[in-house]
């Protein structure tokens, strides 16, 4: 049994490292925006980037239509040419996204008038351009997972990162308070132009999509054995509730973004609605530590769960695994919540503090989202992926409805709590219908017992309201030791797995 839990936590590590570094770095590029000594953004100006980058993950969730999915799928079953596979997704993504990106350019101001930037038509074409290279290179990405090239993965992933930070620096850290010193050089005054302002977030991010296209290429023009349509059907019919799936679970994540700007709009100001979408936005980014673990997880889960498929005691490692993922979840969620104070001068500027009530709520709702992702798999290996895409719709209609029904009383509150409602019910469904058609005996036992403790001491130091210093983080410190206590005295028999 400890052999492939030893090989999916050393999976997760070789290709969800690179992941976790580059969002991580990313993670960082916050601070520089919302410092007073680099770009400094207001909360209002925060918020375009945090609008525009939630239009990114529905498109390129479209651009994709679930064919990384149908790659692993297909590719992994003997009867099916490997090569004929991946070159007959290929060649469907260049189509699919060819069309798009000339959509976007044919029909950029009737696009940036419906998203209230009518003067900054640049915004569109700019993203259909990143939207499109990132959907196009997530197929020769999967392909590097699925034949095991982790240092390759690693260096396309670390290059585009390298690009989109460097880029972020030198606009936004160096040009732009120099520019504001009155210290220009020559370097200044041949790159850099006051009136693009947050535009420079989003340059950074195209070029850093072409250089990481640009490293893929030579991969993706091998590809020619050919494009099989029956092949295409195949895994278009696979794919499909993939997709739809894939659209409602961006919904879920990104809609509420788009959705605080369209009602609250309705009575509030342009300034006021895109600094409350700033806020929300950069407090969100508290909440992506357990997004990040999940992320690595995901990476190397899910080719690792098609191969374990055909192992005999498969169902009994998954269950084992969505046990420890449960743990590492509930000890990230601890370690935020209880050094919150310390967290929380990420976010450099004092305007956006008062977002954070969010953080807990979205740790948790990141949780639930994660444990889906694990149950995930009884659709995924039983064919049955119309139920992943009911799943999915049903979640977005919870959230559609919350955000609806009290954004405007309670603003991005009300999102955050949509997130956790959406995603609790999303799990719970998903583990009726899981024991129904492909059932996994998971310990819903233990699986309760660390959330609830984790949640439980949680509120236990909140409610004892411990004044700033030495002691408080003590204390804080000990009840994590206490955590970890329990674990191993429940886990022991398993000490060598862990």
């Amino acid at each position: 049994m400890s052999n492939p839990l030893k090989k999916l936590a050393g999976q997760t590590a070789v290709y969800g490292l690179p992941s976790i570094v580059g969002r991580l770095l990313n993670w960082f590029l916050v601070p520089v925006y919302l410092a007073k000594w680099a770009a400094d953004f207001t909360p209002d100006q925060y918020g375009i980037i945090t609008e525009m980058y939630s239009y990114v993950a529905f498109l390129v969730v479209f651009l994709t239509y679930g064919m990384e999915t149908a790659f692993f799928r297909f590719s992994s079953q003997e009867q099916n040419d490997k090569k004929k596979v991946y070159s007959t997704i290929i060649i469907s993504l260049f189509s699919t996204t060819g069309l798009f990106i000339t959509a976007a350019f044919l029909f950029d101001q009737p696009i940036a008038n419906w998203l209230k930037y009518p003067n900054n038509t640049e915004f569109v074409t700019w993203f259909a351009l990143i939207v499109g290279l990132d959907a196009i290179s997530s197929i020769p990405m999967a392909k590097l997972r699925a034949d095991n090239n982790p240092i390759k993965f690693g260096v396309v992933n670390l290059a585009n990162i390298i690009v989109n930070i460097g880029l972020n620096l030198f606009f936004l850290a160096y040009c732009l308070p120099k520019f504001r010193a009155e210290e220009t050089n020559w370097l200044i005054e041949t790159f850099y132009n006051p009136d693009i302002g947050v535009g420079y977030v989003f340059i950074s991010n195209l070029i850093a999509s072409g250089v990481k296209f640009i490293l893929l290429l030579p991969d993706m023009l091998k590809a020619r054995y050919g494009f099989e349509i029956s092949l295409l059907k195949k895994m278009f019919v696979y794919a499909l509730p993939l997709l739809v799936f894939g659209l409602a679970g961006i919904v879920n994540e990104t809609i509420d973004r788009i959705m605080l700007k369209r009602i609250l709009l309705e009575t509030k100001t342009l300034k006021y609605t895109m600094s409350e979408i700033g806020i929300y936005g950069a407090c969100y980014k508290l909440s992506i530590i357990i997004t990040l673990f999940i992320q690595a997880f995901r990476y190397a889960a899910e080719p690792f769960f098609f191969a374990q498929e055909k192992e005999k005691n498969s169902k009994k490692t998954y269950a084992i695994i969505m046990n420890y993922f449960v743990i590492v979840c509930a000890l990230i969620f601890l370690g935020v919540m209880l050094f919150i104070d310390i967290i929380k001068h990420f976010i450099p500027n004092e305007d956006f503090w008062i977002g954070l009530p969010v953080v807990p709520i979205l740790l948790f709702a990141n949780i639930f989202l994660g444990i889906y992702y694990n149950q995930s798999i009884w659709y995924k290996l039983s064919g049955k992926t119309k139920f992943g895409a009911y799943i999915g719709i049903f979640g977005a209609a919870i959230t559609i409805a919350i955000n609806y029904i009290w954004i405007a009383e309670y603003s991005y509150m009300a999102s955050a709590w949509a997130t956790l409602t959406c995603y609790g019910s999303m799990t719970i469904l998903s583990f009726i219908l899981g024991q129904k058609y492909y059932p996994i005996e998971y310990n819903f036992g233990k699986i309760s017992l660390y959330l609830g403790l984790a949640l439980g001491l949680y509120f236990l130091t909140n409610y004892l309201s411990l004044p700033i210093g030495a002691i408080k983080y003590g204390i804080h410190s000990l009840v994590i030791v206490a955590f970890l206590g329990v674990i191993y005295l429940l886990e022991k028999p398993k000490k060598v797995v862990i």
